[in-house]
């Protein structure tokens, strides 16, 4: 950013962040909790949009935990360490860093470790303190904690009180409380009952929103943000009078004027209904005007359309 300033050059930049994951309790934890470990355990964790933490109600912790494990073996198999699809951290540094943020936590499954491969287990934490170190930064990592809340409206609050995340994930089979959250809350992206997904979409926008980034990209939205828009009006050289308005000298007459056109001082609801009372008055001044004559006309009418009828009769 510094460097573009001294350009004035726009920049747009993906910052990443610890993006939630809400599990209601009315969901299927089974596919919930598939795609949770799907996301949280590619590539390590290391990806910007994974699953940083869960919020859920503390009665589902213990069968998130289960149903994860259960997940991970389907996966990696039971050696995960042996598995070709499993990747490492990638270098000592970031390993000895994601090391330093299990102190002191409750590891509920894995936590096993390998300095010399950079290998760190899938692994889940339950009970986790807000305020602990793993919260404290965004994760890139296969650590998983579970922070236990109330209910909706405590995750909504949670989330609010901390930075705004890359991405915000929501499992439930209500719609209405999908929504909510989602009006509630504010992050870069959010995808409902599933995770990372909304990044694939090339007609959705990508980016982060305060400290998890500036503007968005993918698709058009990439040449968007690196297109500047150019405002161009046309004009003709007809109607000069018109234009005597914003020309000197100025009177009264010409700034009340111009508030009725530029600063709309009547919202075009007030002037179609000016428009019809005027219409309205004028209707009702020509027939008025006109009663006699159209009454003479109709009666004319009348007695054409009788005669009609009864030489018919005749022949």
């Amino acid at each position: 950013m510094e460097a573009a300033a001294k350009h004035l050059t726009p920049v747009t930049l993906e910052l990443g962040g610890k993006s939630p994951c809400y599990v209601d309790k009315d969901c299927d934890l089974d596919i919930a909790c598939r795609r949770i470990t799907w996301g949280k355990y590619m590539n390590c964790g290391q990806t910007c949009i994974a699953p940083d933490y869960i919020l859920c109600e503390p009665s589902l912790q213990s069968q998130i935990v289960q149903k994860i494990k259960e997940t991970v073996k389907e996966f990696y198999g039971e050696n995960v360490k042996e598995s070709p699809d499993y990747e490492r951290i990638i270098n000592l540094h970031h390993f000895k860093r994601i090391i330093n943020l299990l102190e002191g936590q409750k590891i509920a499954y894995g936590g096993e470790t390998d300095e010399a491969t950079c290998y760190i287990a899938p692994t889940i934490l339950t009970d986790v303190d807000p305020e602990a170190k793993v919260m404290q930064e965004e994760i890139f990592g296969p650590i998983l904690p579970i922070v236990p809340v109330k209910n909706a409206d405590e995750a909504i609050k949670f989330i609010n009180d901390h930075e705004k995340p890359l991405a915000f994930y929501i499992f439930s089979r209500n719609n209405k409380l999908i929504k909510r959250m989602i009006d509630e809350t504010s992050s870069g992206g959010v995808t409902g009952n599933d995770v990372i997904m909304h990044f694939t979409l090339s007609s959705l926008p990508f980016g982060g929103v305060g400290s998890s980034g500036i503007g968005a990209y993918h698709g058009k939205h990439s040449f968007d943000t690196f297109s500047h828009q150019r405002s161009c009006l046309l004009k003709s050289l007809k109607r000069e009078g018109i234009n005597k308005l914003r020309y000197p000298p100025n009177s009264q007459s010409k700034v009340d004027l111009a508030k009725f056109l530029i600063l709309k001082r009547f919202n075009k609801g007030k002037l179609c209904l000016l428009m019809l009372t005027v219409l309205g008055i004028v209707a009702a001044v020509l027939i008025k005007k006109y009663q006699a004559v159209l009454r003479r006309k109709a009666l004319l009418i009348f007695l054409v359309v009788h005669r009609l009828h009864w030489s018919s009769k005749q022949w």
